[in-house]
């Protein structure tokens, strides 16, 4: 009668064990199973401290600090660029600036995110600062490095009690940093620790190769257009007649025809080799469908694809929202280009082989380049600081920016030379292969973590020698 049901006896006096007076059934049930060959230690008896981030308004026009969120977090490292920016004070800076190596720690999030973790490590001599809904855990390194507990809380192990101690409302979960503290966490071996360290330097130093070779893949494109050290103008005024303004436009805000946008454009069309435009230059265009419910990415399942996965180029999909691609017209296909349509808009990304069939969101437009224009090189193009003024100009003249199927085949583009066109592809191409080459080597961290805890250490060790000696020096 009870097969199938989760039991545990607790007595009561066991409540008080825990700071929050947990009652709820479901944190007793859900106690991870331990090795009984590893030493554990709570969370907070080896680290110095946590701490929550700032909280404070946040802006997207460069005025402050640069400040994370919780969604520029992932594979366990933090984000190298964000988007907002928080203008606090001097002393608050000195408070919440992130130092190198840093672990933070998303305690406010859907179920399925709260509790992601991520390694900081500094760049450059920027100073970043982090939210309210992030914590940062500053480690002992005496007992553990920043790497280990990051990958302990991204490992099945981590994330099963992480999630066990959540607290679900309506809207979002939460994860109290005093619970992350109760997490017990074997005490592993400074060598296999080094070894994980060793994991996170050399990953991190392929993001970086893989920035540089995007970056030069920029430049390249941009020099090709004379546009490499282009000055939007600050000139307010634009005489315009009406020919050249309502009767071929249909737009009467004075914004649409700022000398800005008319300097990209004539640059655009002074292009040696021509252009076009882009409803030209594509085999069609669509726009995505709603969907009102997910499921997690299962064999069967198709990826649901927003505007939050798309990133300079490149689609980024979420395990945790894929859909029955049957059950929808649209079904995305090789070399497709997706942009947002709404809301946050000049966003473009490639569908690769590993995105095909899969269904995109009604807030995304997809349009299928001509053969003789690279999709990969021409979304870099869309994504460039010149070319989001264009989109801008689409976008105006409504209360939430908006571009339609109509308006971006409006868009202006360059015919690039097709060896150009090759030389950046291939630019990109090494920098999307660095990514995934920094991805293998924090997922090969992740699973020595798991291995060590479930098996041993010396297994672990092996492992990670064996899948690294072609990608670095593991010792």
């Amino acid at each position: 009668m009870l097969e199938g049901l989760e039991i545990k006896e607790k007595d009561f006096s066991s409540t008080y064990l825990n700071k929050d007076f947990r009652i709820d059934s479901q944190f007793y049930t859900k106690e991870p199973a331990k090795n009984s060959k590893l030493k554990y230690e709570k969370i907070g008896n080896i680290i110095k401290k946590a701490q929550y981030g700032v909280s404070i308004a946040m802006n997207e026009d460069g005025v402050g600090y640069p400040i994370y969120r919780m969604n520029e977090i992932h594979n366990m490292l933090c984000d190298m660029e964000v988007s907002k920016f928080a203008d606090i004070s001097k002393n608050e800076l000195k408070t919440f600036t992130l130092n190198d190596r840093d672990v933070v720690f998303n305690r406010t999030n859907s179920f399925e995110w709260v509790g992601r973790t991520g390694l900081y490590k500094k760049l450059d001599n920027r100073d970043f600062v982090f939210a309210s809904y992030l914590v940062r855990f500053i480690p002992n390194e005496d007992l553990i490095f920043p790497e280990y507990l990051s990958a302990f809380l991204n490992s099945k192990q981590g994330v099963w009690d992480i999630k066990r101690r959540a607290r679900q409302s309506i809207n979002q979960t939460n994860v109290n940093p005093e619970e992350v503290k109760e997490i017990e966490i074997p005490l592993l071996s400074k060598p296999f620790q080094e070894n994980l360290k060793e994991c996170f330097d050399k990953a991190f130093e392929l993001l970086i190769d893989s920035k540089s070779a995007y970056t030069q893949a920029e430049q390249l494109l941009l020099q090709e257009l004379n546009l490499a050290d282009f000055q939007p103008s600050q000139e307010p005024v634009n005489v315009k007649n009406f020919s050249e303004s309502f009767d071929s436009s249909g737009r009467l805000d004075a914004e649409y025809y700022q000398v800005k946008y008319d300097d990209v454009e004539n640059q655009i069309i002074s292009y040696k080799n021509g252009y076009s435009t882009l409803g030209n230059q594509i085999d069609y265009i669509k726009t995505g469908e709603y969907s009102d419910s997910y499921i997690s990415k299962s064999k069967g399942s198709s990826y649901y694809l927003r505007n939050t996965n798309i990133s300079k180029g490149e689609i980024i999909p979420d395990e945790n929202y894929s859909v029955d691609s049957t059950k929808f017209q649209c079904s995305a296909n090789l070399n497709e280009v997706l942009t947002s349509r709404v809301g946050t808009i000049g966003l473009f990304g490639v569908i690769n082989e590993s995105l095909v069939n899969s269904v995109y969101s009604d807030n995304i437009l997809c349009f299928k380049l001509v053969d003789d224009l690279n999709p990969y090189v021409y979304s870099i193009l869309f994504s460039s600081q010149p070319y989001q003024l264009l989109l801008e100009k689409l976008a105006g003249g409504s209360v939430q920016p908006l571009i339609t199927q109509t308006s971006i085949k409006t868009l202006v583009i360059p015919i690039i030379d097709q060896d150009k066109q090759q030389q950046i592809a291939d630019l990109v191409e090494e920098s999307f292969n660095r990514k995934k080459q920094s991805e293998h080597l924090l997922e090969i961290a992740k699973q020595a973590v798991e291995m060590a805890i479930e098996q041993d250490e010396e297994r672990a060790m092996r492992w990670i020698k064996e899948q690294t000696k072609d990608r670095g020096r593991v010792s």
